[in-house]
């Protein structure tokens, strides 16, 4: 035992020497990285506030008193684009599931709901999303249909959805065409239907894979959220215009856009990190 512990295992000189080298090397490139971000940023800074109309644009974008008296107003819009975000997200999750198994479907019998399912996905994916809004926050009033709100703040909301599911099920349909068809076949030489393959074997495989995109989707459904102002949904933007053409002073803006920031780089950032390991996870896979 006692030898055990005085063989134990010790870096050799050349070891030693090697991480020298690659810690000296990582300070060097540190040190490059900082230097040259300064200097760009630094000259852009400089290039900023030495313009001829940086008083005028500094007075008209950034009037920081302007800024504290908007900011309540513009948080209490940004909450419903929040609401909207989650709320249609978890319809756009239902909608586009539905979708994509009916693009991957092989059974005859469901052929019209696939070629239903393509013309859906080929239309709202076509389509500019401010165009569907405008057309269903215009048009589906006019329907005269009982039952059917004209809320503005719903029909923006289907407007979104109508969209968002098109994009959100070629993704799910991706992760699905990327599973391996032996996995389905060893399912089904289990005794697995074709229904119970698709649910057990196939969906949390093709779910796992395509969540990374699937969180971009999610940051830029929060970001779209902001065109159904144009319904005249008082979200954060509608806020901000508001304020903004009482002063022509232009502030509310970008504290709005400072807002969206605060929310949407964490969850940039988390995307990708949820890449770079699920990057990782695939190349030891494949090491392996």
């Amino acid at each position: 035992m006692t030898e055990s512990k005085n063989s134990a295992w010790s870096p050799s000189s050349r070891e030693i020497e090697r991480r020298n080298s690659r810690r000296a090397m990582s300070r060097k490139h540190t040190g490059i990285a900082v230097a040259s971000s300064l200097i760009v940023l630094g000259t852009l800074a400089i290039v900023l506030v030495t313009s001829p109309g940086w008083e005028s644009v500094k007075s008209t974008f950034f009037d920081v008193d302007y800024g504290r008296e908007v900011l309540p107003k513009v948080i209490k819009g940004l909450w419903i684009n929040i609401q909207l975000t989650f709320m249609g997200g978890a319809a756009i999750g239902v909608i586009a599931l539905a979708l994509a198994l009916m693009r991957t479907t092989k059974s005859p019998a469901l052929t019209p709901f696939r070629f239903l399912a393509t013309a859906y996905v080929d239309i709202f994916r076509g389509a500019p999303l401010i165009l569907i809004i405008l057309l269903v926050g215009f048009g589906v009033p006019a329907l005269g249909l009982k039952g059917i709100s004209g809320n503005v703040i719903f029909l923006g909301t289907l407007a979104v959805v109508l969209t968002y599911s098109a994009y959100v099920a070629e993704v799910i349909r991706s992760g699905i065409l990327s599973i391996h068809p032996s996995q389905r076949a060893a399912a089904r030489s289990l005794g697995l239907s074709s229904g119970q393959t698709m649910r057990f074997v196939v969906l949390p495989q093709a779910i796992r894979r395509v969540v990374p995109p699937l969180l971009n989707d999610f940051v830029s459904l929060l970001k779209d959220t902001g065109l159904v102002s144009i319904l005249g949904v008082t979200d954060a933007v509608r806020a901000a215009q508001i304020n903004a053409s009482r002063t022509f002073n232009y502030t509310p803006y970008v504290v709005a856009a400072i807002l969206f920031l605060l929310i949407t780089i964490p969850m940039t950032r988390y995307t990708d990190r949820a890449i770079r390991q699920r990057t990782q996870a695939q190349n030891s896979e494949g090491a392996t």
